[in-house]
């Protein structure tokens, strides 16, 4: 596997064999991580973090990875970067590549990651855009792989909004890997038919199984893996609220739905989740909706079948491989 010098900005960029060689080499890193085995090679790198979309887990993941390979990691959020504002991306880009060795973006529409690699001359790496979040796809098939000991054969239900980037990386990630993937919702909040079609394609190369069910209990039966996100993003409108938690509840991941796949099941979530009261927005949504939860119940999260904090983990070990992948002279 040779990527060095290559941006990492979508799961469809790379072929079946580089994407389960970056699993295997996140594999290696954890193990020499929990081993206490030094691997700082990238020593005297410099990485930029660009975060127009805050994150914990996201920016601790490739700060402490980034420390990990002997990289120093500059943080810039959403108001210490001029990119877009004052400055085009293609201006950002240029400045920040004749700086540093990798610069990582998240934020908003993919075409940004895409022109900022186009421009910077190194590596770019998404960390999440509105389509796109490849470098949590490594992280849940590192954890899949952990628990199940396979890719191969592996059934993952997404429930609910399968439109966006999880959604839409997650049925990539599934054909790339020859895995069956089911999104589960209401056909309004199906993934977009265009790229639908595209993983068609690669499913007949993989043996991938891609389906779309709007019945949860059908779809669930004999599941892996039960995987889920939040319905709505920050600063939506209260209409955008009501409307989802209304078309979106029968999706919700509770009891009788983990039950229902059989006791092989594994309940995933990227973090963070709303299934309790204990935050603002829990709070806000309860005194708004009425609901003490939304996408997961606080049973299922809390349940012996949840790994949503092996993932949450792997989020690391996965972006650490990553780097040092597409810019280390040895890996």
């Amino acid at each position: 596997m040779n990527l060095k010098n290559r941006s990492f900005l979508k799961l469809l960029d790379f072929t079946p064999e580089e994407i389960g060689g970056l699993i295997s080499l996140a594999e290696k890193f954890k193990a020499e991580k929990k081993a206490g085995v030094s691997h700082r090679l990238c020593q005297g790198k410099n990485i930029a973090l660009v975060f127009e979309k805050t994150s914990t887990r996201t920016r601790c993941a490739f700060e402490v990875a980034g420390a990990d390979l002997g990289m120093h990691p500059v943080y810039l959020d959403p108001s210490g970067s001029q990119i877009g504002k004052k400055e085009s991306i293609a201006d950002t880009a240029r400045v920040l590549g004749r700086m540093f060795d990798g610069i990582e973006y998240r934020g908003f529409g993919q075409e940004i990651v895409e022109e900022l690699a186009k421009f910077a001359g190194v590596p770019v790496w998404n960390g999440l855009t509105n389509e796109f979040h490849p470098t949590q796809i490594l992280a849940d098939f590192l954890t899949i792989k952990e628990h199940f000991g396979t890719l191969e054969g592996i059934k993952l239900v997404y429930m609910g909004d399968a439109r966006y980037n999880m959604g839409n990386s997650l049925m990539v990630g599934c054909a790339k890997m020859g895995m069956h993937f089911v999104a589960c919702a209401p056909k309004k909040y199906f993934p977009n038919k265009e790229l639908v079609e595209q993983c068609r394609a690669i499913a007949k190369e993989t043996g991938a199984v891609l389906e779309f069910i709007e019945d949860p209990m059908v779809a669930t039966k004999d599941a892996h893996v039960i995987y889920t996100d939040v319905w709505v993003s920050m600063g939506e409108p209260d209409s955008v609220w009501e409307e989802r938690i209304k078309e979106l509840m029968p999706y919700q991941v509770n009891s009788a739905l983990m039950n229902n796949a059989g006791p092989q099941r594994r309940f995933m979530h990227c973090l963070p989740a709303f299934h309790d009261l204990k935050t603002t927005i829990g709070k806000q949504i309860n005194e708004k909706f009425g609901i003490t939860c939304m996408e997961v119940t606080d049973e299922v999260f809390e349940s012996k079948a949840s790994i949503v904090f092996d993932e949450a983990e792997n989020r690391m070990h996965t972006i650490k491989a990553v780097m040092a992948a597409t810019l280390c002279e040895e890996v």
